[in-house]
């Protein structure tokens, strides 16, 4: 496949936006053929958006966010990106719920099919999590660099323009540090802002991460980095390390997710679970899909679609006479260790990004954070009683984000 990675940023000296560099930064890119999408608030929620200007971003709007809870609050500060992640990940637009594949129409001659050839959107992302930064590379790496690379998603982003926002405000149900990633924003961004929300000076430390990002940062009403701007930007951003609401415990996950699969607690998680599926749906780097075939009515005009699917989906493991993975018990052991464990030989990396989004979405409150201790736990009471060692934490190497 042809090298669709972001080009190696070119140096050139970082820029200071106001609010009104942020709405030109909007406008820029939609001159440029982009749908801007970004974070909005609507109906309680900040939720991502088709944009036309500044004014609606979620300016002032926090998020107040724990096990099986959401609420938005003001913030005094008027900050832009002081929430936490969403109910809707960014896969939404690069990987949409429903595509259709092709369509076949019927005459009294011939069964003519046709595939679905509409032309990819030309997507601008503002305001993206590093969390979510580093879940459009595993997803990069799901659906792009396999044995069958997905051209749908391939085309979508190929043509996106990532604008990445640092964290400075993380959730109660934050875990990205612990999930190996943080609040500064890794590899894989055309622009990254640093929102730096002082009394009387609203300001957005932003840097070029590929050479497009540069030639937009250099058509944009702004001022060249001070120090005391850069200095605020880092610290802010440090401090949120440290202020994770929630933490994975410091084990090999992967070995304890494949030596805890005969566990009873996998019952007394499946007893609280309600098998709907909220936290695959979230969830920024879930991918499975199924297809399905409709027709109208005179049987002449048919289309397959497909649609994303979740292993919490009773036919999910369908097979001939019956589901492999009957209870839900069975369902929530495949979703995590899929998740923190075969993730890891299937693609060379966690399938999770400490996002904290299946904690607050899950009807009944189920916290992966509080559940995996257990497990650990168990496998260091069987460890000690067989006089074994537990396994080492061990890293698996992860690919730096972007399509190559």
């Amino acid at each position: 496949m042809e090298n669709v990675t972001p080009a190696a940023p070119t140096p050139d000296p970082a820029t200071v936006l106001d609010r009104t560099g942020l709405d030109a930064l909007i406008r820029e890119l939609a001159a440029r053929g982009y749908t801007v999408v970004g974070p909005t608030e609507r109906n309680g929620a900040v939720v991502l958006a088709e944009l036309a200007g500044a004014d609606e971003l979620p300016w002032g709007v926090g998020t107040d966010t724990d096990a099986g809870r959401y609420r938005t609050t003001a913030r005094a500060d008027g900050a832009a990106f002081a929430h936490s992640a969403g109910p809707q990940p960014w896969k939404r637009f690069l990987h949409p719920p429903r595509v259709r594949e092709w369509s076949a129409e019927r005459t009294d001659q011939e069964l003519v099919f046709r595939a679905e050839t509409s032309p990819a959107p030309s997507y601008a992302f503002l305001g993206v999590r590093p969390c979510d930064l580093r879940a459009i590379a595993v997803q990069d790496r799901v659906l792009a660099y396999g044995a069958r690379p997905d051209s749908a998603y391939t085309a979508r982003r190929r043509g996106a323009f990532i604008v990445a926002a640092e964290c400075t405000e993380p959730g109660a149900a934050c875990f990205c540090v612990s999930a190996g990633g943080g609040p500064a924003a890794g590899p894989g961004y055309d622009l990254v802002l640093t929102e730096v929300a002082e009394p009387g000076d609203h300001r957005f430390w932003a840097r070029a991460g590929s050479e497009r990002g540069a030639e937009v940062l250099a058509v944009l009403p702004g001022r060249h980095a001070d120090s005391r701007t850069v200095n605020a930007a880092r610290t802010a951003v440090d401090a949120a390390r440290d202020r994770m609401g929630r933490s994975l415990p410091d084990v090999d996950l992967h070995a304890l997710m494949a030596g805890s699969r005969g566990s009873a607690h996998w019952d007394d998680i499946a007893q609280r679970c309600l098998t709907c599926g909220n936290c695959t749906l979230v969830c920024p780097t879930c991918y499975c899909t199924t297809s399905e075939e409709v027709t109208d009515l005179t049987g002449d005009h048919a289309e397959r679609w497909r649609r994303w699917d979740s292993c919490f989906d009773l036919d999910f493991s369908y097979l001939h006479g019956g589901p492999v993975r009957s209870t839900g018990a069975d369902r929530y052991r495949q979703w995590l260790t899929h998740k923190l464990g075969t993730w890891h030989d299937q693609f060379g990396s966690s399938g999770c990004v400490g996002c904290g989004r299946c904690v607050v979405w899950c009807p009944v409150g189920i916290d992966l954070t509080k559940e995996i201790p257990v497990f650990a736990a168990e496998r260091a009471e069987s460890a000690a009683a067989t006089g074994t060692a537990p396994e080492p934490r061990t890293a698996a190497p992860e690919h730096d984000g972007g399509l190559a």
